[in-house]
């Protein structure tokens, strides 16, 4: 089965969810604009109270098309940003290379629209490295890292706790960790004997048993994204966000 992930719809999805303007995404005066920007509002939640060293280091997992990574840029002096499609860390890295890259999104049928995400200019591309890689077998000279954001990554692993064991090794005392998800449990993802929730428990609760042991829940909140699939379809999801601090 081919992968979702590394098609051309999808492509111009996620880089149209990245960087599209308000009014390409959602082009009525009605529909839930909170939804819109969530990648770099998950940064500013990695970033909300942190007080951070001058050479900060972010790490950013499940990155997709890197616009969460660049807005990090705005404040970490490096920042690695990692997927497992080789498609986004593409673009990615193109969009590092140039600040800008051109691509389709879908309108109706087979008709698409050319758009160009475009990277501002007071973020330093040179501060950002994009990778491939596998949450679940990371590389093992990462070093140590600030901020760990994983923006709707755990219900997309097999096995999300080969992931979760990673994260002590990637932080230190202080260290912020963000996790957003919005808890869409299939099997066609993930086998249910890894779910990180149950009949009796929330993907919360999972959380809490992997993480106790090294980290505190800072707080958790409800944040809103929007994916346009095209001019008359969205997935309006609301996504379960939880701060922790490494201690």
């Amino acid at each position: 089965m081919t992968n979702p992930y590394e098609t051309d719809k999808l492509l111009g999805e996620y880089l149209l969810f990245h960087y599209g303007e308000p009014a390409e995404i959602l082009p009525y005066e009605f529909g839930p604009r909170d939804a819109l920007d969530f990648p770099a509002r998950c940064a500013r939640v990695c970033l909300d109270g942190v007080d951070l060293p001058p050479n900060a280091r972010a790490l950013d997992i499940g990155c997709a098309v890197g616009r969460a990574s660049f807005e990090l840029v705005r404040h970490c002096n490096d920042v690695i940003g990692i997927d497992f499609s080789q498609r986004f860390i593409d673009a990615a890295n193109a969009l590092k290379q140039s600040g800008e890259l051109e691509y389709l999104h879908l309108e109706e049928g087979a008709r698409y629209t050319k758009s160009r995400a475009k990277i501002s200019a007071e973020i330093d591309r040179s501060r950002v490295r994009f990778e491939t890689g596998d949450a679940m077998n990371l590389r093992n000279d990462l070093g140590i890292f600030d901020i760990v954001l994983a923006a709707n990554l755990l219900c997309r692993l097999p096995e999300p706790a080969k992931f979760l064991a990673h994260l002590p090794g990637l932080t230190k005392p202080g260290s912020h960790l963000v996790f957003t998800t919005p808890c869409t449990w299939l099997e066609e993802f993930t086998p249910r004997r890894h779910w990180l929730c149950d009949e009796h428990s929330t993907t919360l609760d999972g959380l809490h048993r992997h993480l106790d042991p090294h980290f505190s829940l800072q707080r958790a909140f409800d944040l809103p994204f929007l994916i346009r699939e095209h001019a008359r379809k969205f997935q309006w999801t609301v996504a379960r966000a939880s701060v922790w601090i490494r201690r």
